[in-house]
């Protein structure tokens, strides 16, 4: 795509522009950009299009560290390329000037970011992002010279200061500035008093149970961060299995995404060995998704087999109980028998297990701690959506735990302990009685809100028919106080109103027409050609009604949030990590670098069991 970002503004918290640098075209300025982008009334997409701009472009957006970042467009631009080119942007820019990103350290730093952004993009195409190729490129003053340049001295690289054949040492840099690194996100001549190299599979697991308890969806997503502390350029291969072999890997890993130092011909041929050259430092080696409950579209019947899933905490509700029926009750099932627990690791610093053999059962030798590592369940925590038509919660009785709730919030906090392992196991449970607003309304209001529908046009037509003149509260069946109608006067009465002839159809029962209609008839003898239809029967509260009402303030489902440590949901755990010492390259002869893993499973209101 030939030129696909013209232009990059950056605005601090109070948006006004910090910096401007244009690729190509002639678009709008920062300054008369940010006001049409503004006037868009807010929450304001990633991708907006303003006609109103000279000439109209198409405004591409993301906000970091209250930095607003503007990238204009007067051509049909790919929205992903431009969007992931700002989020590289903002991760160089704090690998540069430091994190978090601040407007002054980018005006303190100007002459850096300008030569960030010239390297990244060349004439509107995307060139280089990779941080460690971006190092060798774009000059960064040192410490040293800020403080001479600050006191008006010259710094290092001035002639003075230089040794005495410059271009020596000059040499290799220019050169490696023209051709680049051999290998882009890793830098030549990296050195480490310490090799280690650590692996990190974080899962966040996503579950939703229907009332039955039939499961509705689990699912997994997944990333490797792999850390290299290591000298050289090491050739590693990470091999990847499941209990279930290579078939299980395949259908545990979907949809898998890999950074660009993995050989992906080595994947195709053998899935779950990756082969890769890692960057220095920490980085994301690899991103999956997972679906526990698979279902084979192409298969006619229901699968003959399907793997149990495991859930270290579930979470049930029980409504309507009490005797007034406004009692709910959380039931809080806790699990710690993890299925597949990788119970012979040995537990290393942080829960890491580790050692320092490179032999492909690296994992639970030659560590220092003796006590085996067992899958360690924390942060429990249970939300409740508390509907609008409840006042308050009283009598929170949680059996464990605290329960945080204020009025007027929408939603119940219990926080269970896991502190004491022998108490982790086993049912928890939350006793909790709801006050809605019809408490304190009459029917009426108390029926509009808890959103049913009013019936309007009550009243007691065996009661008017006895005394319409005398129709009071006593015979209406609401037991509500009602005005009394006074009576007429005897010199009002014997003047008969005018009204027109009535036809032939039959009156409705309403009490003005007959009323009205009927003012010279007796009402022990109404007239026969104009007999009244037979009065509606009294309105009365039925249970349903009441049922409805008392519904409304039930919760309608209930979240479990929790992490576990040493466990993993889809089963997938590191068999091996070795290093190749024909391909790896200046790692020293007799070296043994410490390896490590850590598996950690993470799920923020991931639970979910309706009701």
């Amino acid at each position: 795509m030939s030129g696909a970002i013209k232009a990059l503004y950056i605005y601090d918290e109070y948006n006004a522009p910090v910096l401007e640098h244009a690729y190509r075209s002639r678009l709008p300025s920062a300054s008369s950009l940010i006001r049409l982008f503004l006037a868009h009334p807010a929450p304001r997409p990633s991708l907006i299009y303003l006609p109103e701009a000279s000439p109209p472009v198409t405004v591409f957006s993301i906000v970091h560290s209250n930095l607003l970042f503007l990238s204009p467009s007067d051509v049909d631009t790919e929205p992903l390329l431009v969007l992931e080119f700002m989020r590289r942007v903002v991760d160089v820019l704090e690998e540069f000037v430091g994190a978090p990103l601040l407007s002054t350290k980018l005006q303190m730093n100007y002459d850096v970011v300008a030569q960030l952004l010239t390297e990244m993009c060349d004439a509107g195409l995307v060139s280089s992002t990779e941080i460690n190729t971006l190092q060798e490129n774009v000059e960064t003053p040192s410490w040293m010279n800020k403080f001479l340049s600050g006191v008006g001295l010259p710094g290092t690289s001035s002639p003075a200061l230089a040794p005495l054949n410059p271009l020596k040492p000059q040499l290799p840099s220019a050169a490696a500035s023209v051709s680049g690194p051999a290998i882009p996100w890793r830098r030549p001549g990296i050195r480490h008093t310490s090799n280690e190299l650590y692996v990190d599979i974080i899962e966040t697991l996503s579950v939703t149970i229907a009332p039955s308890g039939r499961l509705l969806s689990a699912l997994v997503s997944g990333t490797i961060a792999f850390t290299a502390k290591i000298s050289g350029v090491p050739d590693l291969l990470l091999i990847l299995t499941t209990p279930g072999g290579q078939r299980a890997l395949n259908q545990k890993m979907e949809l898998p995404v890999f950074h660009p130092c993995v050989r992906l011909a080595r994947w195709r041929e053998r899935p779950g060995e990756l082969s890769f050259v890692p960057p220095d430092g920490r980085f994301i080696l690899a991103g999956y998704e997972a679906d526990l409950l698979p279902i084979d579209t192409n298969a006619d019947s229901p699968p003959s087999h399907m793997e149990k899933l495991f859930l270290p905490a579930l979470v049930d509700i029980k409504k309507s109980l009490g005797p007034s029926g406004k009692d709910f009750e959380v039931r809080l099932t806790l699990n710690t028998s993890f299925p597949g627990s990788f119970s012979n690791f040995r537990q290393a610093g942080g829960g890491r297990s580790g050692s320092g053999s490179s032999t492909p059962s690296f994992l639970g030798v030659g560590s220092s701690s003796n006590t085996p590592s067992v899958p360690v369940l924390e942060e429990v925590v249970v939300h409740v959506p508390i509907s609008k038509a409840v006042r308050n919660i009283t009598d929170m009785r949680p059996s464990r735990g605290e329960t945080i709730y204020s009025p007027g919030d929408n939603y119940l906090e219990w926080r269970i302990p896991t502190k004491d392992a022998g108490t982790v196991s086993g049912t928890a449970t939350l006793r909790c009685t709801v006050l809605g607003y019809q408490d304190d309304l009459d029917e009426a209001e108390a029926e509009l809100l808890a959103g049913q529908q009013m019936l309007q046009g009550y009243y007691d037509a065996d009661s008017y028919q006895q005394d319409p003149t005398t129709y009071t509260s006593e015979s209406h069946p609401s037991g509500k106080p009602k005005k009394q109608r006074k009576p007429k006067s005897s010199s009002s009465s014997s003047k008969p109103k005018k009204t027109k002839k009535s036809k032939s159809k039959k009156t409705t029962a309403s009490a003005a027409v007959i009323i009205e209609g009927q003012s010279n008839i007796s009402p022990d003898k109404p007239s026969p050609s104009e007999t009244p239809p037979p009065p509606d029967p009294p309105f009365k509260e039925t249970a349903s009604r009441k049922e409805k009402l008392l519904s409304a303030l039930m919760p309608t489902s209930a979240t479990v949030s929790f992490s576990v440590k040493g466990w993993l949901p889809s089963g997938i755990k590191v068999e091996s990590l070795n290093i190749d010492p024909r391909k790896s390259r200046g790692l020293g002869e007799g070296v043994r670098p410490y390896k490590g893993v850590k598996y950690l499973c993470v799920s923020r209101k991931g639970v979910e069991r309706r009701c």
